[in-house]
């Protein structure tokens, strides 16, 4: 490939993801931009199931019945010359840490907003990993057509919680019976919102049929925007200080396409990844990746597992030799494949910012690398700590293989933490971030593995390992317990702090540590 077609290429490539708090509307949005991007032709909204239509990007059955999503969902679609990578994260915050996972693999972010609610707190927690990261946020404020907060209200919540400049790039004239439709600053424009057929036509701002108060309103708003407002520096949305907002409804179609042509055309382009030994660039020729996601059973009729992996630099094409640092080895990559939340096609090439899946046998973890040049190995993956804790039984023994199976899996999905006795036995002690993930973990073990298990909650809710020293000794405790981690390391459960604090007491020398590499929440 000639070097300017494959510069052409990169730049062309877009990866993001979605983030907010449950209910603010992220995933009635991620339709209405597969609409515009012509991946689907009617968009199934989460609550409509009088008529049975269900989001495209929930595709697990219990994300339908729930009506929440529960796992990141790749989708990828054209749109205007962009090749769009579009990660849908889980709202719900027991299920953090995939969407932590999902922003590692992500360039920018775009944050949605209950224009009634402003800023959340799943909101304030997920963009904080965004901002440690200095990944670039554009901010959709959702349910314009509904009752909201006026929106400088809105925009000093985000500036105040988020400590996040925001460049309005339109502003919302009303709100729910009163909205009239959104000013756009850049052309000074007026896009008129009909709430009868719920379409739209964009006349110069002074051409506006407004009833006088409204009128009055714009005028305001246009002085105001202009001599008050934050000024637009491209550095600072870059590195992810300024956060331009468009203002819209999701659920009725309106803003939406605007603010998908905007911020493709304010994002930025695949970015490099830091390795132990520096940077790797996406315009660099050798291939590699990582995979951020494991997802087993996306079609249960063939149980498959696919690993999720992100190409960081180079051209990958179908049927290379890559290889694989973690095991040694030399894997040939014959199946690669792309996704519309569980549909996928066959991919033949695929360039920086772009996600492919590939067929996992049990070879790939989370945060493996892939390349083609010797030495690199990109920066790993921290784990959230688990703060609630189960034993889990088998309710049918001759169910036994198909259990093991389906813990290790949906072990290795991250999904949950898998912990054992200290010595040999047939105790399975899980630990997860959130109780949700259990009732997940129960479904799916039903559903998918054939298997019923009873889940015990123990009542501890502090794990640390044990990095130096000896063992406590938990016999002189009754609220707290020593297990081991699927490495093998040794693991003390306490009920509270209190009961750490008195366990290092009486055990000098005894060091612990956070289960977790690093702090990733």
């Amino acid at each position: 490939m000639a070097a300017s077609d494959w510069q052409t290429e990169v730049a062309r490539g877009r990866t993001f993801a979605i983030i907010s708090h449950p209910d603010a509307g992220k995933t009635t949005l991620t339709e209405k931009l597969l609409l515009f991007g012509g991946a689907i032709r009617e968009a199934g909204a989460v609550k409509a199931r009088r008529a049975q239509a269900h989001a495209r990007s929930d595709w697990m059955e219990i994300e339908r019945q729930r009506g929440i999503s529960v796992t990141t969902t790749v989708l990828q679609f054209p749109f205007e010359g962009y090749r769009v990578n579009l990660l849908d994260t889980p709202g719900h915050q027991d299920f953090g840490e995939d969407t932590y996972r999902t922003l590692m693999a992500a360039d920018s972010a775009v944050m949605v907003i209950d224009g009634a609610k402003g800023v959340q707190a799943q909101t304030r927690k997920l963009y904080q990993v965004c901002r440690r990261r200095a990944v670039p946020v554009v901010t959709f404020v959702n349910k314009l057509d509904r009752e909201s907060k006026d929106p400088w209200e809105l925009m000093a919540d985000i500036e105040r919680q988020l400590d996040l400049l925001t460049y309005p790039i339109n502003w919302p004239i009303g709100s729910g019976a009163q909205f009239q439709g959104l000013y756009h600053r850049d052309e000074g424009s007026f896009e008129t919102f009909q709430r009868t057929t719920r379409s739209s036509r964009r006349i110069p701002a002074r051409e506006a049929e407004l009833a006088d108060d409204h009128r009055a309103t714009l005028a305001e708003a246009e002085a105001l925007l202009n001599g008050a407002a934050e000024p637009w520096d491209d550095e600072a949305v870059q590195s992810g200080l300024l956060s331009p907002v468009f203002f819209g409804s999701a659920m009725a179609n309106f803003g939406v396409e605007t603010f998908l042509r905007g911020f493709l055309g304010l994002s930025a382009g695949p970015m490099p990844r830091a390795t132990a030994d520096g940077e790797v660039r996406p315009e660099q020729a050798d291939f590699s990746g990582f995979v951020f996601k494991i997802q087993a059973n996306m079609n249960p009729a063939h149980r498959d597992r696919v690993a999720f992996v992100r190409v960081v630099s180079g051209m990958f094409e179908r049927g290379m030799t890559v290889l694989h640092p973690r095991s040694g080895r030399s894997i040939r990559l014959n199946q690669p494949q792309q996704f519309l939340a569980q549909d996928r096609t066959i991919v033949e090439t695929a360039y920086p910012g772009d996600i492919i899946g590939l067929h996992d046998n049990g070879l790939f973890r989370i945060g493996d690398t892939l390349t083609v040049r010797p030495g690199i190995t990109f920066a790993a993956f921290p784990r959230f700590t688990p703060e609630i804790f189960a034993e889990v039984e088998l309710k049918y023994t001759l169910k036994h293989k198909q259990f093991q199976r389906g813990i290790r899996e949906l072990t290795e999905e991250g999904l949950i933490q898998r912990f054992l006795p200290l010595e040999d036995g047939p105790e399975v002690y899980l630990g997860v971030v959130g109780s949700l993930q259990f009732d997940v973990l129960s479904y799916r073990m039903q559903q998918e593995y054939g298997v019923d298990i009873t889940l015990r909650t123990l009542p501890y809710t502090v794990a640390r390992r044990i990095a130096s020293g000896p063992d406590p000794e938990i016999g002189r405790f009754d609220r707290a317990r020593l297990i081991r981690d699927a490495d093998g390391r040794h693991v003390v459960l306490a009920e509270d702090l209190r009961t750490l604090d008195r366990l290092l007491e009486k055990t000098p020398g005894l060091i612990l540590r956070e289960l977790a590499d690093e702090s990733a929440g």
